[in-house]
């Protein structure tokens, strides 16, 4: 063990000293030696996430503004996040997902329920002002960063949440919203999901071209995630400013899965200067998981039926687990590498992040990176397969601060 914290010693002075076009080969230490590493490298560096789903699993628990607030500062088994797990991992910037369910399409209440989880995050940053705080701006996750604090920087996830009306797009800028993805599991007014058979406006509608043209003006992220090709090529074109995949990974390794990105998607979001941000559940990232966790939910919402149980019923979670332990081929931490390997080999380092939907892929999660104390895992596959440090701070972060910034531009800030 001293041999190792020796080296990692020493290759943290070459880090120091050296010239950063000045690389050491990452590729001929141990795993041990490289995770250590990794470790260091994670600490030291931003590492923005690009989508998490906390909000709405609070919500889900009860915590809305009644109550007592979440405990967001305590380690707990449950779920993928909290502040010690964060802090372990090196995570600087999750993206709070601010999710409205498509049901809200149908029943009213999507902009309501979005006022409520915007709240719920400011109300756990007004708690405990010493270790979290609200980020509006790249400038502001760099000056939290500084100061130790956690960033929470805010998304929408399904643009159901401004309803029929363009100006709400306004109104959650102004209340830091600063990305928001266009649709969710079924179409709305917007377009077309990717999750939906329909296909209600053949793309994006006439609607959400002013959605996507105001969102440019104000400067707030399109976010293409969820939605059909068809609307994606329509965004590409009515977009003045860069566009991002916030959670999404490669369809090369998913055939036929339409809510990851083709390779023709990668190269237009490369040629307009935006970037996919890999997420991390299984089904996204290998076939043969994807098939398998397919047919157990066949299985299992049979099997509730029969025994007239729910979901959230005990009886139904402990057979759930037990009938679902072994069915399932291993995903390694490795494999989200693969996803990232793809992109950078097709269109290159400046066009690939981490969004890795923690909080809303369930049990899915691979190996070697099950919450969020498990970045450093990524950088040291990265390190092992001969990423540079320049790389890893780009896939961390510098590529979103560079997209974030361009669509600032676009609108003028």
């Amino acid at each position: 063990m001293r041999k190792i914290l020796f080296t990692v010693f020493c290759i943290s002075l070459i880090w120091a000293c050296q010239p950063k076009t000045d690389e050491v080969d990452y590729t001929a230490l141990s795993d041990e030696e490289r995770l250590e590493l990794a470790i260091e490298m994670a600490h030291n560096t931003i590492i923005v996430d690009g989508h998490m789903d906390l909000p709405f699993r609070m919500y889900n628990m009860g915590h809305d503004m009644r109550g007592e607030v979440f405990d967001f500062m305590s380690r707990s088994d449950a779920g993928n996040i909290d502040y010690v797990r964060a802090r372990e991992g090196g995570v600087d910037a999750p993206f709070m997902a601010i999710y409205i369910p498509a049901a809200y399409q149908e029943t009213g209440g999507a902009k309501g329920l979005a006022d409520t989880l915007i709240m719920m995050v400011e109300r756990m940053v007004d708690t405990w002002p010493d270790k979290l705080a609200l980020a509006r701006s790249p400038e502001e996750i760099e000056a939290n960063f500084k100061k130790g604090l956690l960033s929470l920087p805010m998304g929408i996830e399904n643009a159901a949440a401004i309803e029929d009306d363009l100006s709400n797009i306004e109104y959650f800028y102004n209340k830091g919203i600063r990305y928001m993805t266009l649709t969710h599991g079924k179409d709305n007014l917007v377009g077309d999901s990717s999750y939906d058979d329909a296909e209600t406006h053949g793309g994006l509608s006439d609607f959400g071209k002013e959605v996507v043209l105001e969102m440019n003006r104000l400067g707030m992220i399109v976010d293409v995630s969820h939605i059909t090709d068809k609307t994606f090529f329509d965004v590409a074109e009515v977009s003045k400013a860069p566009i991002v995949a916030t959670h999404s990974s490669v369809r090369n390794f998913t055939p036929g899965f339409e809510r990851n990105v083709s390779d023709e998607i990668i190269q237009k979001l490369a040629e307009k200067n935006g970037m996919v941000m890999i997420t991390f559940g299984g089904s996204f990232l290998d076939q043969a998981y994807s098939d398998a966790n397919t047919a157990i939910r066949t299985h299992i919402q049979e099997w509730l039926r029969e025994n007239n149980l729910s979901y959230r019923d005990e009886a139904a979670q402990a057979y759930i687990r037990e009938y679902a332990a072994d069915k399932r081929p291993v995903v390694h931490v490795s494999k989200v590498v693969d996803h990232i390997d793809h992109v950078v080999n097709l269109v290159g380092i400046d066009y690939v992040g981490l969004g890795s939907d923690f909080d809303g892929v369930g049990d899915t999660l691979p190996e070697g990176l099950k919450d969020a104390s498990m970045y450093p895992n990524i950088i040291a596959e990265l390190l092992k397969r001969g990423y540079s440090k320049d790389d890893i701070e780009k896939i961390c972060y510098k590529n979103f601060f560079r997209v974030w910034k361009d669509v600032e531009k676009v609108a003028g800030k």
